[in-house]
């Protein structure tokens, strides 16, 4: 019997203000260390909304997390 295969969500982009809010706060490896399904998650949460606010608290969420190291989308992390 084969196995049911998902189709993968499509890769989002990242958005310039992202990538140099990661530099910024000295992030950029601590988010390149997260899962890829982590990473395609966040950006596709901050880049569905619409309102520059709402991207901007989104954002601001991502880089509380990943500088906390173990959370994710609001719940506990342990990583591998």
């Amino acid at each position: 019997m084969s196995p049911v295969l998902r189709a993968l969500r499509p890769r989002e982009p990242m958005p310039d203000f992202v990538r140099a809010a990661l530099e910024v706060r000295g992030l950029t490896r601590a988010y390149d260390a997260r899962p890829a399904y982590q990473r395609n998650d966040y950006l596709l949460w901050i880049n569905k909304v619409k309102r520059a606010d709402t991207k901007q608290r989104h954002l601001a969420q991502m880089l509380d997390e990943l500088a906390a190291g173990d959370v994710y989308m609001g719940m506990a992390w342990t990583g591998r």
